[in-house]
């Protein structure tokens, strides 16, 4: 209810403000959000009170993070950051597509740096899970992002439960050249030996997860598969944003540069789950993220084989009342009940 009078306000502005805004509010619509039950999901070798987390972009800064925790989720993925502070694009950069359930962003990897990030970690006072998405800075040529994510993962290690290696953002030139299979495999064998080095030193073990593109051919997502399964990775995230403008072309905003996130998302996002649990037959724990708007579209996820799942433009769209949905549609289908969509 709290939502739904709220949603006209916000959708009035321009949607960078209103995401702003709604951040900053986040503690207010928790007072009325309903609690979702009890799910608890071990996955990456951590326990998640419930499958639904906030994906990456929301906080970017994690400086709201108690506040979004008390809308029940089970986990938040927090960033991207960046080893230095970055402004990302120039605004606007964000973009509604109502019409479709559909946003379009170009942010460009806007980071505080990582040091600053650390500082807003070190207030947070929830237990909940906490991931977070690192990536390179813009100016670091491809040939030294290793280096970029060892810094991040360095610094992070203290305060994350798991990282998240985002080598997908559509809106740093040159990123998702890293999925490919030689570079790829370079990336996660320097960042595991790292992850190796700082749990000696701090005699704890954090999860390292990939986050890859929608946009990847058959060829592509089994080499990513196999690449994960020799180097030990935890977790994939599937997937970021798309290139692909298909089902917003014809509306307003449907063809500015970015990213495109939402409902349109959601089969493409799904096939590349399909693939990657076809390849890895349960051996790492999947994370589904793309166009979940529903109970119903949370179970699709789960049965192309995610364990876990993220909710991002569905949250922006439906409200907090999306994450109850989404965790009961979980527990019943656990417990071999039925999940309808709204």
């Amino acid at each position: 209810m709290f939502y739904a009078l709220a949603r006209p306000l916000l959708f009035a502005l321009d949607p960078e403000t209103a995401h702003h805004l709604a951040l900053k509010t986040s503690g207010l619509a928790a007072l009325f959000a309903a609690k979702p039950p009890a799910c608890p999901v071990r996955a990456m070798g951590l326990d998640f009170p419930n499958p639904v987390g906030l994906a990456a972009g929301l906080d970017k800064q994690a400086e709201y993070v108690d506040a979004l925790a008390a809308l029940g989720f089970g986990f938040l993925e927090l960033g991207g950051v960046t080893p230095r502070p970055q402004p990302g694009n120039p605004r606007p950069r964000m973009f509604r597509i109502p019409q479709a359930r559909a946003i379009i962003n170009r942010y460009g990897l806007n980071s505080v740096g990582v040091d600053a990030f650390v500082e807003n970690l070190r207030k947070v006072r929830t237990k909940t899970v906490i991931g977070v998405n690192i990536g390179k800075n813009k100016d670091t040529p491809n040939d030294k992002a290793a280096d970029d994510y060892e810094i991040c993962l360095e610094k992070l290690y203290p305060h994350a439960d798991y990282v998240s290696l985002n080598i997908s953002s559509p809106n740093t030139a040159g990123l998702r050249d890293l999925q490919n299979a030689e570079a790829l495999a370079h990336l996660v064998r320097r960042v595991m030996q790292k992850r190796e080095q700082l749990r000696h030193r701090h005699g704890r073990n954090v999860a390292l997860a990939l986050k890859i593109a929608p946009d990847l051919d058959d060829a592509q997502i089994r080499d990513i598969a196999a690449i994960a399964r020799r180097e030990g990775i935890d977790g994939i995230v599937a997937t970021n944003t798309t290139l692909s403008r298909a089902g917003v072309e014809s509306y307003a905003n449907g063809m500015q540069a970015g990213g495109l996130s939402g409902a349109p998302l959601r089969e493409r996002s799904t096939r590349v789950l399909r693939i990657l649990s076809q390849e890895l037959k349960n051996e790492i724990p999947l994370i589904g993220v793309g166009g979940i708007f529903s109970g119903a579209d949370t179970v699709e996820k789960l049965d192309a084989g995610a364990s876990l799942v993220q909710v991002y433009t569905g949250l922006i769209y439906r409200g907090p009342g999306l994450v109850s949905e989404c965790v009961a549609a979980c527990l019943a289908r656990s417990t071999g009940g039925t999940s309808q969509a709204p």
